[in-house]
């Protein structure tokens, strides 16, 4: 019987190949939108997962802001891991990782830069449940100077040699390693916040590059992440609470804290994060736009389903006749509505897996459809399912319920409560789609907003310059060879300014000094707000652009430096200065040290329009950590850049024979901060674009529906005088009035989530008028241009072929 259901099934749908073309169309593509978003929401969702992550916590640092406690720091004093260890019996293990931003490895003459590694305690593995694919967790990490390499950096050292008990050379800030292998590790997958490409062991930290105060355990060297192994019956609530209530520090301006481990990329935007963490409502969004998508496909099905009904009423009264139960019709109906699931779900499968480089394009991941990602799936496998059968459901109850006797004397008539079912269904895809080109535009306006606002400097034109040195270097040798450096790079006639930096905008937080402690030019002590700084030159502002609103820059001594300092706007309202002018000539005391403000200089945004700006201090040293080179507009038109980086890098290797040499483009990273609201858009422009292509082939279908079962009463009124238009107005009326009706109902919707959305931003664009009217008009225009056409048709036709057929 069953055979005999899904043999008439297939007939059927080759039979109707419009209607059977829309429904496969859309529910393919809606199915592939899903899959590929679903797969994106699982992968953010599944960052730092593995056997007992559900375990670890990580340590942060609150910091009181008035009179409530935020975070302030990922990272942690290198004594606080122990100090829990050892007071709290649920945490069983510890471990300290001390994040290397940039190790340069030399192994003979060949050279090799990485900025993903750490320092570790010996305990790593019983933190992280990561394979060791050679040597021994217990001791890989326990002696000085040892190094555990990951199995694709240890290929790009040594290739397939094995590397177990070689030795390589490291550099960190001029300081060098020799450092043994004594492990080989499994790749760290990519869904993890500390990315590492090796760890070397902490004991090697004694002796390469830290000084005595650093090593030894105290509460003032906080660099360190902190990790805890906690007993898999503690009370994770309980526990907080207690790290909260503990004062070990004896500081009542900052508290520690934990967090869950797995909860790290989406919860957690703390300074110095070890990377940039996912955005928990972008995967919202997302996970909205999914099912959005999905839903309109299947609201096209039965639509189109309970439409093409009426068509069959006749076959459902023989049947019925012939002695057939209501349970078999619905059966037959459902398994029509089954077969053409399956079709359209190994469609969108197909599409899946040939979409999935595009989508990863797009979305900057790297997803793969493996065994592990499949089992995260099963959810959206059975969601599938469950709205296969939901779906089909509806119309095989409508098509069951038919009455034989109507039926066959062709008297069945879709009834009052059917035309307000079908009505609410196409409102809602409208509405859904009104919502989503709302959508799609502010999120598009906010992106151009970041992008085009002026951010306080000149980028442009501007590269910095670096590398890591790899011979032992004073550090006043250093700043003679920059210095020379300097006076050379100046000479090139396409150089316009020069300067030396410690960073500058659109440079991360570890490249900042932060510090509390500091006492106003009043007398006021604060030992609450935290300030960053770095080093600078007196050039530095000339060459970014950066105006000043009192004083000048830096005003050197004979050795080419002072004790004074420059302000940014936000600094000096903390300061409780109101006047640019009256904090020029005051001292300001952190460091130990007093410290003369020469300068106020206008807020600049150092980590781009998201965040708040934040008080900056700039103090004048001569840092040589970047050589930033602004150069004329005619570069890039004449010489073009790729000749220029030449010329410096070769006076680079005269000056510096044995360094690496790098180069970075300040306006190419200040803008990869938005990258990936950059491809949250994109991702939000292609769905919106499918959902609208969904609803217009639903609207498409029924339209041609709604043609053939008012053909003899378009062709009366043709025959009665009715022109081409009044007909076009007849049949598109409802239309237009259900996209208004749906139009009402998604500004409220719309206007709320996206004002959700413009929450995460410091600096936001308006929600204007305009956004809803122009989404508003679109869906109008989209409407009736899908349903013209049918209509045009129909209104063309010949009325006697309509009104002869029986």
């Amino acid at each position: 019987m069953y055979k005999l259901y899904f043999k008439i099934a297939l007939r059927y749908l080759f039979k109707n190949k419009l209607y059977s073309f829309i429904n496969i169309a859309g529910l393919a593509i809606g199915i592939t939108s899903f899959m590929l978003i679903m797969l994106y929401v699982s992968y953010e969702k599944s960052y730092d997962t593995f056997e007992g992550s559900e375990n670890v916590y990580r340590v942060f640092m609150d910091a009181k802001e008035g009179d409530t406690f935020e975070p302030a720091d990922a990272q942690t004093a290198n004594l606080i891991g122990p100090t829990l260890k050892r007071e709290f019996p649920e945490v069983k293990e510890q471990v300290r990782l001390y994040r290397l931003e940039k190790t340069t490895f030399k192994i003979n003459e060949k050279i090799f830069e990485s900025k993903k590694g750490s320092l570790a305690d010996a305990t790593y593995f019983k933190i992280f449940n990561y394979p060791l694919l050679k040597g021994s967790k217990e001791t890989a990490l326990k002696a000085p100077n040892t190094i555990v390499l990951t199995e694709s950096f240890s290929k790009k050292i040594f290739g397939n040699e094995d590397p177990m008990d070689k030795t390589i050379s490291a550099f960190y800030n001029g300081e060098e390693a020799i450092l043994t292998v004594t492990g080989i590790l499994k790749e760290i997958p990519d869904n993890t916040h500390m990315k590492t490409n090796f760890l070397i062991s902490m004991e090697t930290f004694d002796n390469w590059f830290a000084s005595e105060e650093q090593v030894a355990l105290n509460w003032g060297h906080c660099n360190f992440y902190t990790y805890l192994n906690v007993d898999e019956n503690a009370n994770y609530g309980l526990l907080k609470n207690k790290v909260i209530a503990s004062d070990f520090e004896d500081d009542p301006d900052e508290r520690y804290n934990i967090e869950r481990l797995e909860s790290i990329h989406l919860h957690s935007n703390k300074p110095y994060e070890a990377e940039a963490g996912g955005s928990l409502s972008r995967v919202k969004f997302l996970t909205a736009i999914a099912f959005i998508i999905l839903v309109l496909s299947w609201l096209n099905y039965v639509n189109l389903s309970t439409s093409k009904s009426l068509e069959r009423a006749k076959e459902v009264g023989i049947r019925k006749v012939a002695g057939a139960q209501k349970v078999q019709l619905i059966l037959q109906s459902l398994s029509e509505s089954i077969v053409l699931n399956f079709i359209a779900i190994v469609i969108a499968v197909v599409l899946t897996i040939f979409m999935l480089s595009v989508y990863n394009n797009i979305t900057g991941s790297q997803l793969m459809l493996q065994t592990s990602v499949m089992a995260q799936l099963l959810p959206i496998i059975g969601i599938l399912v469950l709205g296969v059968v939901l779906a089909g459901l509806y119309p095989a109850l409508l098509l069951s319920g038919y009455s034989p006797s109507k039926a066959l004397k062709g008297k069945v008539r879709t009834s009052a409560s059917g035309l307000n079912i079908r009505k609410g269904l196409i409102i809602l895809q409208f509405m859904a789609t009104i919502i989503l080109l709302i959508g799609t535009i502010v999120v598009t306006k906010q992106i151009n907003f970041l992008q085009k606002q002026p951010i306080g400097a000149n980028l442009n034109e501007t590269i910095s310059f670096n590398g890591e040195f790899l011979s032992q270097l004073s550090d006043s040798l250093v700043r003679d060879k920059y210095k020379t450096l300097e006076n050379e790079v100046k000479k090139f006639p396409f150089v316009t300014a020069v300067a030396r930096t410690q960073t500058y905008p659109g440079g991360g937080f570890d490249e900042l000094n932060s510090f509390v402690g500091l006492t106003y030019p009043n007398g006021t002590e604060d030992s609450r707000k935290v300030y960053y700084s770095y080093t600078t030159q007196p050039d530095y502002f000339d060459l970014l652009g950066i105006k000043f609103l009192g004083g000048s820059t830096f005003i050197p001594n004979a050795k080419g430096q002072s004790r004074t300092i420059i302000i940014n706007e936000a600094a000096m309202r903390e300061m409780e200065i109101t006047n640019p002018n009256d904090a020029i000539g005051k001292i300001a005391k952190f460091f130990g040290i007093d410290w003369t403000i020469s300068g106020v200089v206008e807020n600049y945004h150092h980590f781009g329009l998201k965040s708040s700006v934040l008080p900056i201090i700039m103090i004048h040293h001569n840092s040589s950590n970047n050589l930033l080179v602004k150069f004329n507009n005619k570069v890039s038109s004449n010489l073009g850049y790729t000749a220029v980086i030449t010329d410096i890098e070769n006076k680079w290797k005269q000056v510096f024979p044995q360094s690496t040499f790098n180069y970075t483009f300040l306006d190419k990273k200040f803008e990869a901060q938005y990258n990936e609201d950059e491809k949250f858009s994109s991702a939000f422009q292609i769905f919106t674009i499918l959902a609208i292509l969904i609803a217009s082939m639903g609207l498409f279908g029924l339209t041609s529906y709604t043609c053939i079962q008012r053909k003899k009463e378009i062709g009366i009124r043709k025959v009665n005088g009715a022109t081409i238009g009044q007909i076009l107005k007849l049949l598109n009326q409802d239309f237009v009035k259900w996209v208004g009706l749906a139009f009402i109902m998604a500004i409220p919707i719309s206007w709320y989530a996206m004002s959700k959305w413009l929450e995460s931003f410091a600096y936001k664009t308006t929600i204007s008028w305009w956004i809803f009217a122009l989404a508003g008009i679109a869906a109008l225009v989209i409407a009736l241009i899908t349903v013209s056409w049918q209509s045009f048709r129909a209104a063309v036709a010949n009325p006697v072929e309509a009104l002869k057929d029986e």
